[in-house]
């Protein structure tokens, strides 16, 4: 049996796929309605994929547009991520059923038609062009756009404040504002055991600042089995093994965005570092998968992969991508004037936006 010192939360156990809610633009039926999406999403995080789940719920078949890089450089700066990893990380959400790429940062009615595409949806924020024009002003005039309620707490912006804060302990000084609920939690995963005769791998890590090297290792792991576990380590594990300010993201948020991606069936939250027989057992895990960066050792100094490689049961796969957190960290810091004054100069326009559009309603 699997002990409880390990404190671990299993989705599947709480919660079932018959209990996640999906709701439709009205309470009639329509057949095969399909919705479109644009944005950056650069630095995707499960705030993205929030919205996109949401999008979804409003129809039944979801686009994603996403901008290029020169599309974004010219209407709101440099993006910290290039088009094709954002690419990549836009087809992997689990929501997703298609993406354009290079998608125009205006999104107009021939976008929309060019699509099939019944309408498009955006969150509760506002976009603009360069010159501070609003984005969706045509599509609205149209009454073919809808928006959706963005998730609090959580924003590219506010990951790169953290990411320039480099404060040691922050994860345990509140520095995220996001709020956990069991429903988000419910909402993001299928709470779907694994079928008879699946082959359950099991891989385990911080996957901080869920990007494209943690992406294409999952896939890799995926493909050595049907049910992939993540096993995601608590904060002051993460920050032991990797120091400095790390985690960016707290285990909460961490266990968000694994879950949003397409390769992954299964969370455990607050995994015990070391994988051990009681782990194994319980899952009935075939095969434990590491990718090529060593690991630390646990806390008395033995190998955390132990167990798994003395039973034959433990296989090191490279992601074949050598993107690191800590890369997109120096990224950031490299050019963080750059993304203080594009932040600056976004608020500028939006205040601006918001003052047209209240002495229009007068």
């Amino acid at each position: 049996m699997f002990t409880a010192e390990y404190n671990i939360i299993l989705l599947t156990e709480l919660f079932s796929s018959n209990n996640r809610n999906r709701y439709k633009q009205s309470n009639r039926t329509i057949e095969h309605i399909k919705v479109i999406k644009t944005n950056c999403y650069d630095m995707v995080h499960f705030g993205h994929a929030n919205s996109l789940r949401q999008a979804k719920a409003l129809g039944d078949y979801l686009i994603v547009g996403v901008h290029t890089d020169a599309e974004i450089t010219k209407h709101k700066g440099p993006p910290v991520f290039n088009e094709q990893e954002r690419y990549k990380m836009v087809r992997a959400i689990k929501w997703v059923d298609e993406v354009v790429e290079g998608a125009p940062y205006v999104t107009s009615l021939a976008t929309l038609d060019k699509y099939g595409c019944d309408f498009c949806v955006h969150g509760d924020d506002i976009t603009m062009t360069a010159d501070g024009q609003d984005t969706y002003k045509e599509v609205k005039e149209a009454g073919r756009y809808r928006e959706v309620q963005r998730t609090a707490g959580i924003s590219t912006t506010d990951l790169v404040g953290r990411m320039l804060l480099l404060t040691r302990n922050h994860f345990r000084q509140g520095c995220s504002r996001f709020l956990p609920t069991t429903q988000k939690i419910m909402q993001f995963s299928d709470g779907k055991p694994p079928e008879p005769g699946d082959r359950v791998i099991y891989v385990a890590g911080a996957f901080d600042l869920f990007h494209v090297g943690h992406l294409d290792f999952l896939e890799k792991a995926r493909q050595h089995g049907d049910y992939l576990i993540v096993g995601l380590h608590t904060d002051p594990v993460v920050n032991r093994y990797k120091g400095s300010n790390y985690p960016i993201m707290n285990l909460h948020e961490r266990v968000l965005s694994v879950l949003a991606c397409k390769y992954v069936s299964e969370v455990v939250i607050g995994a015990p570092y070391s994988v051990t027989k009681d782990l194994v057992d319980h899952f009935e895990v075939a095969l434990v998968i590491h990718g090529e960066t060593p690991a630390a050792p646990d806390d008395d100094g033995s190998d955390p992969y132990e167990y798994p490689k003395k039973i034959g049961k433990f296989k090191t796969v490279s992601s074949g991508n050598d993107m690191t957190t800590e890369k997109i960290v120096d990224r950031i810091i490299k050019n963080h004037k750059e993304f203080i004054n594009r932040n600056k100069r976004k608020e500028a326009k939006e205040i601006e936006l918001i003052k047209s559009l209240e002495q229009a309603k007068v």
